[in-house]
């Protein structure tokens, strides 16, 4: 991935965004969401203003969509829908950083080494960072789905993963309600934290709560469960309290009934302003007949992704815990 390629998309991008953003009086993601569709077809949509589509058309001559890898397009577009979110009010408008996405794709290609083939299922794409992410680091053939309930950031996925050349099937709607699909592999997710307001939908869910709203965290572990096949893998980023909050008995009795905890690592404190949002990976096994826990869960703090030093030697440390636990599975 080169520097410079990034910096020259995310000029194209930003430049354009803002052009369509206040010709067509939309918010500026808005405009990056119909920007990139621009830049995908190559040509602006008919039903436009003629004169927007004129801008556009001269804008395409700056820009070659093929002279882009795959990382470079991914991180640009992350770039730009940063930029648009700083304007943003609301809160679901937030996006996975970009060290920690590329740190569970490190943790997928050791999960699934050596396998074939991969179906994985994003439980709460957003603008699909995450996913493209993990999936660009994955070296087998992928089957890959994803699921989103903001109209926008679906949006501006589709158009992501399209540029970047991924294949991902995608569902617009409410990742807690039934899907049409086969359990899957590995199912992976930045879970929304929070109370789910749907209390009725809320009550098909083992972990549901006994009175009042149940959170939404809680309810997709289960969700992710539902998708996935025995013996398959589940990998979320959670809130640290995950485990000591009101309603995690419930938790802790649904994972010990139905799932290994196969590893819990902390993300280091200098990626959230207050340590009280500081969040972890959770890396789950879905029991089956012949899974088996591992001897020791990974447990890990982990240092700033701006230290080498630190990075390198945790790192090694974690491979060869995977080595062993490869060797037992």
């Amino acid at each position: 991935m080169k520097q410079g390629q990034v910096e020259k998309l995310f000029e194209w991008l930003d430049e354009t965004s803002t052009i369509v953003s206040e010709d067509m009086n939309v918010t500026y993601l808005e405009g990056l969401a119909e920007a990139l569709d621009v830049l995908f077809n190559e040509k602006p949509f008919d039903d436009l203003d003629k004169r927007l589509q004129t801008k556009l058309t001269n804008r395409l001559t700056k820009v070659n969509k093929e002279e882009f890898e795959k990382e470079e397009v991914r991180k640009a577009v992350q770039l730009t829908i940063l930029k648009g979110m700083k304007g943003a009010t609301q809160q679901q408008h937030l996006i996975t950083p970009d060290s920690v996405a590329m740190f569970m794709g490190y943790l997928a290609s050791k999960l699934f080494e050596g396998k074939e083939e991969l179906k994985l299922f994003d439980l709460a794409s957003g603008s699909a960072n995450l996913l493209t992410s993990v999936m660009n680091q994955l070296e087998m053939p992928l089957r890959a789905y994803a699921s989103e309930v903001d109209p926008t950031l679906i949006q501006l996925a589709v158009a992501n993963a399209n540029l970047q050349k991924n294949n991902i099937e995608f569902f617009h709607q409410d990742s807690l309600r039934p899907f049409l699909i086969e359990p899957v592999d590995f199912v992976l997710a930045d879970l929304p934290v929070g109370y789910y307001p749907d209390d009725v939908q809320a009550s098909r869910y083992e972990l549901k709560a006994e009175e009042g709203h149940s959170y939404a965290h809680h309810l997709f572990i289960e969700q992710g469960l539902n998708y996935t096949e025995e013996g398959g893998y589940l990998m979320f980023i959670v809130p640290n309290f995950l485990f000591d909050s009101d309603q995690s008995k419930a938790l802790n009795a649904y994972l010990r009934e139905h799932a290994h905890i196969v590893g819990m690592l902390q993300l280091s404190d200098s990626l959230f302003k207050d340590e009280k949002h500081g969040k972890s990976i959770l890396i789950l096994q879905k029991k089956g007949q012949e899974t088996k826990p591992p001897k020791q869960a990974l447990l890990v703090k982990l240092p700033s992704f701006k230290n080498p030093e630190a990075m390198a030697d945790i790192l090694a440390q974690m491979n060869q815990w995977f080595d062993e636990y490869k060797a037992t599975q």
